[in-house]
């Protein structure tokens, strides 16, 4: 066995890689990027070589400096995790030349299926069925758009050598093409050094399910089950569950076997994931299509280690150290259900735009993963940042996966909304919200998911999750609550209202522009009339308030506002206005503070580069036509105009770096 690896990457991979390390007592280097100078990871280590500036083409993706820190800390292997080197056979090829061993695939496996164009060749060749497209080179946009009306819309275009949904364009139309076909070359090139591209058929109604793949350097190679991963947005994976409600056992077996066969004929070794598009519109689930191999560890490989008990980063570092499975085909069984909801630094309120900045504030619903794959009673969290940490614009938005695991689907998506009600995340925007609304979505619940869902429930953008009117009649309660609190230790303040001043004991609260009448009693609280069974503690500043209502428990994030608070629970925010029941008649005198009209200005909704600005001063625009493209990321957002209009000034250049609410051009 090694004593000493190296974790070629950064984030919650490496702290995830070092856990493991350091419970098989093997020494870890980490390797840093000056934005990860203080980063969890590095301080967890038992070594940290610097390997450059921030940005990942000057660090993390640079193999020399990789094989420099090996040499001078003495690592005997590179774990890749996941992104950056971990697909590069070039990186694979450079470590065997210094005798450093690779914790991942052959050399071979990872050129064949690496490469989705070749890839597609080789499944193929084997009789693994695959999606109609074009897997030849494309010469330019004229080309993409004459093979795009050959195959028929809808088509997919993506980057060859792509990745982590980067890459990637849906075309309806010959527009769609004409205008995504560079974008998608370029992203490809930015991401991944390869501009190429190819097409295939976006297949309708599609359910992406992908089955994990373990194998030893012994000629063994087994399936560890299936994962759903359909929920996605932009082709990102935001929820995965194993196993998933739609694959039966016949199923199961048929897609399992396929995928080990496919490992075999090219030799495949370590764990990796055969991604598979299966159509929902086949009730037998047999129309499943080959559509990539990761030769990697997946983001979503924790669902597997939870139903399986499997740590899969071990297994990993033992077949790279040459040890055989201990398992068979037959010892793997599933048991429970897991589901990992990831969480972003991006504002689903604000149109999923990226968000970066400092983590203010940053509570977990329980302590960061320690080994067990079930986490602390079902709940697991592999994160990679700690409170007062920065979330940058050079690397992946993910700041943390959330993971739990029940006996059956629904307790695993109970416990999913728990636990996001209690993750805290202040300082920039997060989407606890959203996946914590899809969570209790009778869609989800139902398990008829396609890789629409976002787009087909959510079309008109999100605003937070349906409140029952039992959530907000305990919203009502605890807001009246925490009022009398504040007011109680205002009396108590030397100075202030005085000693025998008493706090009101009957509150207004508007909940979502409803007003209703809280009274405090000695043994209840009554909202409208009707008392309420609720018992809660709160003392004047806390962030969070957890309330149990008929033996139920609520917890709810909470932040003080000028007329009340506002309050998070159940994937929605609800400004909450507390006035006591004798000044309210007078709230209906304020005047309201009208906002300005900004919608003349062009905005940046996110710190960014501006790669192309697509008109000049006093050119005429239409509604919705494309005016700049703003990479923040690693990924490029198109922004369009909301209106039609002549520009009037430009306040920004191609290449510029912009802030949040920078303006990047004014109409007339």
């Amino acid at each position: 066995m090694f004593k000493k690896i190296l974790i070629a990457n950064r984030g919650e991979i490496a702290c995830r890689v070092i856990k493991t390390a350091r419970r098989m007592g093997i020494a870890t280097v980490a390797v840093y990027s000056d934005a990860d100078a203080r980063a969890p990871f590095v301080q967890m280590a038992d070594e940290a070589v610097h390997i450059g500036p921030s940005p990942a083409s000057e660090s993390y993706l640079i193999a020399d400096k990789i094989i420099a820190a090996c040499k001078a800390t003495g690592a005997e292997a590179v774990h890749p995790g996941y992104g950056f080197l971990s697909e590069r056979t070039s990186f694979a090829e450079a470590l065997a030349k210094e005798n450093i061993a690779f914790i991942g695939p052959p050399v071979n496996a990872i050129a064949a299926m690496g490469d989705k164009i070749e890839s597609k060749k080789l499944a193929k060749e084997a009789g693994v069925n695959v999606v109609p497209g074009f897997v030849g080179e494309i010469r330019d946009t004229e080309h993409a758009v004459e093979i795009s009306n050959e195959i028929g819309y809808p088509v997919m275009m993506k980057a060859s050598a792509g990745g982590g949904g980067k890459g990637m364009r849906l075309a309806y139309d010959e527009k769609d093409v004409r205008e995504g076909f560079e974008a998608t070359k370029r992203e490809g090139l930015n991401s991944f050094g390869d501009d190429r591209v190819f097409i295939e058929k976006f297949i309708l109604n599609p359910r992406h399910i992908e089955i994990q793949i373990l194998g030893d350097q012994h000629g063994n190679v087994l399936y560890l089950n299936e994962r759903e991963c359909s929920i996605q947005r932009r082709h990102q994976k935001v929820v995965e569950e194993a196993p998933s409600p739609f694959v039966t056992e016949k199923m199961r077996k048929a897609m399992g076997e396929q995928c080990v066969a496919l490992s075999k004929a090219v030799g495949y070794y370590s764990a990796g994931t055969v991604e598979l598009i299966v159509s929902g519109a086949d009730p037998t689930g047999e129309s499943f299509y080959f559509l990539e191999m990761n030769t990697r560890l997946q983001v979503e490989h924790p669902v597997t280690e939870a139903i399986t008990g499997i740590d899969l980063v071990e297994q990993m570092i033992r077949v790279a150290a040459g040890e055989k499975l201990e398992m068979t085909q037959d010892d793997i069984k599933i048991d429970g259900w897991a589901i990992e909801n990831r969480v972003y630094a991006e504002d689903p309120y604000r149109g999923f735009l990226p968000s970066t900045g400092r983590l203010v504030r940053y509570r977990t619903p329980v302590p960061a993963w320690d080994g067990d794959e079930r986490g602390v009673d079902g709940v697991r969290v592999d994160a990679g940042v700690e409170e007062g940490g920065e979330v940058s614009i050079f690397y992946d938005p993910m700041i943390a996966k959330l993971v739990t695991w029940g006996e059956t689907r629904d307790e695993a998506a109970d416990l999913q909304i728990a636990a996001l009600d209690r993750f805290e995340l202040e300082g920039l925007g997060h989407n606890i919200d959203f996946v914590s609304a899809i969570m209790q979505h009778p869609r989800f619940r139902s398990g008829e998911l396609t890789t629409g869902f976002i787009a087909e429930e959510y079309p008109e953008g999100f605003h937070g999750a349906d409140a029952s009117d039992e959530v907000v009649r305990a919203l009502a309660a605890i807001a009246g609550f925490m009022a009398s609190a504040e007011a109680d230790r205002a009396r108590r303040t030397d100075g202030q209202l005085g000693d025998r001043l008493d706090p009101p004991a009957k509150w207004q609260v508007s909940v979502g522009g409803t007003a209703h009448k809280v009274k405090l009693g000695h043994k209840h609280i009554k909202v409208d009339g009707d008392a309420i069974d609720i018992a809660l503690e709160y003392t004047p500043g806390d962030k969070l308030v957890v309330a149990e209502i008929d033996e139920t428990e609520l917890a709810v994030k909470v932040a003080k506002t000028r007329t009340g608070w506002r309050m998070t629970t159940r994937g929605r925010i609800h400004d909450v206005r507390v006035l006591p029941w004798h000044i309210a008649p007078l709230a209906s005198h304020m005047i309201e503070k009208i906002p300005p009209d900004l919608s003349k200005f062009l905005i940046c909704p996110m710190p960014g580069l501006l790669v192309t600005l697509h008109v000049g001063e006093g050119d005429k625009v239409e509604a919705g036509q494309p005016l700049a493209t703003v990479e923040a990321m690693k990924m490029e957002n198109i922004l369009r105009a909301e209106k039609a209009g002549t520009v009037k000034t430009v306040n920004a250049a191609q290449g510029d770096s912009l802030a949040v609410d920078a303006v990047i051009l004014e109409m007339e």
